[in-house]
């Protein structure tokens, strides 16, 4: 143990194991939320009960459930339930499916999620962005039109790869990896995806029959123009005034939103007047198109129209990893928003695991890809939902509906549909989120018009691309330029602060006193020590004007938390040529991860152990004791100083 030139002593015990190293980073990183000490000092059974609740959430809030709580979940689970239903037919169109499988995709996965999901407000349904972009990836190879069968047989498939890559994930607790989708990223991908949304409803909107596959803004304007003797002014009367209607429902929700109900229930009833429009006036002999039959029954089996050929592998890979993170980052998102709401939490490992089993069994189960679609999301949360068992009431009023009403929808004007997703859609487009971002930070605005423009005018997954190695290059940038500041006193105190950010501080003549904030690595241990160097450049200019010249630096570590050996061996390097112009360095306060690095290497013996200190006052104290002592005064004025 080394002496300061206070009481207080710096640790310089023996390093840990690697083993009890390896274990703690591993538990930390993880299970940060560390469940294995809630079950450790049970008995086996209460241990094992804990242990059943933690990992299957359903466990926890059914032992204290009750018919109070019930009421609200029935009430939540109905109103969600007239938003799947034209939803779900809404968004299959989108994916160019059969509208029969959006349906399907609001009856399974809701099962599943009630059981393993940790949200009690999140609402399981299909989503416009994944519907979309799920679309686009594999019709570059098999388009519906073309071969409606084996498109549908892949879009299974691309859900299964979607449910295996979300549960590995949530199984191996690597949610870190969801957290590279900004919130900048995200702002700019949903509007993106709006807008290209909405633009491809024009072909809903206008009654017409040809259209583009692409998504880009060029391409879908291009269609429409170069198809327009297919417009049909009927359609697009018809769609105004569903589309007007809904908007209006949205405007009376913003302005009282104890009338969230009134746009709650606005698409069911858009659709409900579309199908008596469309049955009554025979709509389909003014051109404007239904949705078509719509046949009886619960979900069937498709787990044996997997298609795993090495022809279409790269593309439904490719659809099931994208829009996996995609709807990884929107669900946990949407999920942690409304749980803070309540100041509640919830588990983003445990969410992987249930949205990857809901989209496993969902392509099993003739369901496409599901998540947490913010809309429906709300609406459940409006209305009061107290657990997930509102996901349950929703998939049995959904059973109910695919075995006695699935017909009725059969009439659904097509004009009605993409009416409720352009209104969905128009909400997405948040510009005060995006002024926000230019107000408080522009990188991060960039990262998100990045996004926006990237997946506008090129395609969904390169904007998405895009953004995220553009916001990885911002984070590198960080790590390979990490902050450093001079510190100086606050005057009639013992802190010690950034001399920038408070001018007043003062300047202890002889004695440089510098902060790092980040971990030391082979990345910017260059850029460290050049900083360094600068900052004891700069004070001798300033002593060649009259100040004192540096005799000591002293290097705040608090905030490192880590260090390799290029790090160790640029510190060493830092202390030699300093030596040589006979300035002492000083460390403060390693962190445990630091001190052991530097015993095992050594450097402690080789910078000396008496100058490591616990705080900045203990180190300045030493120096000026060695500046007064180097000075060699008189003794008997030497001896009343050190006084």
């Amino acid at each position: 143990m080394a002496v300061t030139s206070s009481t207080h002593k710096v640790n310089f015990g023996d390093p840990r194991k690697f083993v009890t190293t390896f274990k703690s980073k591993c538990k930390e990183t993880l299970f940060p939320d560390d469940p294995f000490a809630q079950f450790k000092n049970e008995k086996p059974s209460l241990r094992a009960r804990k242990a059943l609740q933690y990992f299957i959430p359903i466990f926890e809030w059914i032992s204290t459930y009750d018919f109070k709580m019930f009421r609200y979940d029935v009430l939540a689970g109905i109103t969600i339930t007239s938003l799947a239903i034209p939803q779900g037919i809404s968004y299959a169109k989108l994916a160019d499916l059969p509208p029969i499988i959006g349906l399907y995709s609001s009856f399974v996965p809701p099962l599943i999620y009630a059981i393993f999901g940790s949200s009690k407000h999140l609402a399981v349904g299909t989503v416009a962005a994944c519907s979309l972009l799920i679309s686009e990836t594999i019709e570059r190879k098999v388009t519906a039109k073309d071969d409606p069968t084996l498109y549908l047989h892949l879009v299974f498939t691309a859900t299964f790869f979607t449910g295996i890559l979300q549960t590995a994930l949530g199984f191996l607790r690597l949610g870190i990896i969801v957290d590279f989708l900004s919130h900048s990223t995200i702002t700019g991908f949903m509007g993106g995806t709006a807008i290209i949304i909405c633009l491809q409803q024009l072909k809903g909107l206008l009654g017409m029959k040809t259209f583009t596959h692409k998504t880009d803004v060029i391409s879908v304007l291009h269609a429409v123009f170069k198809y327009r003797k297919e417009w049909k002014w009927e359609c697009a009367v018809v769609g105004i005034i569903f589309l007007a209607f809904l908007q209006f429902t949205r405007f009376l929700r913003q302005r009282n939103p104890k009338l969230f109900w009134v746009s709650a229930i606005a698409p069911i009833i858009t659709v409900i007047v579309g199908c008596l429009f469309a049955y009554l006036a025979k709509a389909e002999s003014f051109g404007i198109q239904i949705v078509g039959n719509l046949k009886r029954g619960l979900n069937p089996s498709s787990l044996h129209l997997l298609n795993f050929d090495p022809e279409y592998l790269p593309f439904t890979l490719k659809a099931g990893i994208i829009t996996g993170f995609v709807a990884l980052a929107e669900g946990i998102a949407i999920g942690r928003s409304f749980a803070i709401m309540k100041n509640e939490q919830i588990d983003g490992n445990k969410e992987m695991v249930a949205f990857g089993l809901m989209n496993i069994i969902g392509s099993f189960t003739s369901c496409y890809l599901t998540t947490g679609p913010f809309s429906k999301t709300a609406v459940n949360f409006n209305s009061g939902c107290k657990t997930a068992m509102s996901n349950i009431v929703m998939a049995i009023f959904m059973m109910l509906v695919l075995l006695f009403l699935a017909p009725v929808f059969s009439y659904t004007p097509l004009v009605a549909l993409s009416a409720i997703i352009m209104s969905a859609m128009l909400g997405l487009i948040d510009y005060d989120e995006a002024i926000h971002l230019f107000k408080v930070d522009k990188l991060d605005f960039c990262i998100c018009m990045v996004c926006f423009f990237g997946v506008t005018f090129i395609s969904m997954d390169v904007g998405l691309m895009l953004s995220v190695g553009l916001a990885l290059l911002r984070a590198l940038l960080y790590v390979a330029r990490p902050a450093t500041c001079k510190l100086g006193k606050i005057p009639d105190s013992e802190l010690y602060r950034d001399t920038e950010q408070y001018p007043g501080s003062i300047l202890i003549s002889g004695i440089l006193v510098l902060q790092l904030g980040s971990p030391i690595y082979f990345a910017n241990c260059n850029y460290l020590r050049e900083r360094i160097l600068r900052w004891i450049r700069d004070e001798e200019k300033l002593s060649d004007s009259g100040s004192n010249t540096i005799e000591h630096v002293l290097l705040d570590l608090s905030g490192v938390s880590s260090i390799d050996m290029t790090g160790i061996s640029s510190l060493s390097e830092i202390n030699r040529i300093l030596e040589a112009k006979r300035i002492k360095i000083s460390l403060i306060n390693p962190r445990i991860d630091v001190m052991e690095k530097m015993i095992l290497s050594k450097f402690t013996d080789i910078i000396g152990k008496e100058r490591f200190f616990l705080s900045i006052e203990d180190a300045v104290e030493a120096c000026r004791f060695s500046l007064q002592r180097d000075q060699k005064p008189d003794p008997l004025p030497d001896i009343s100083a050190a006084s």
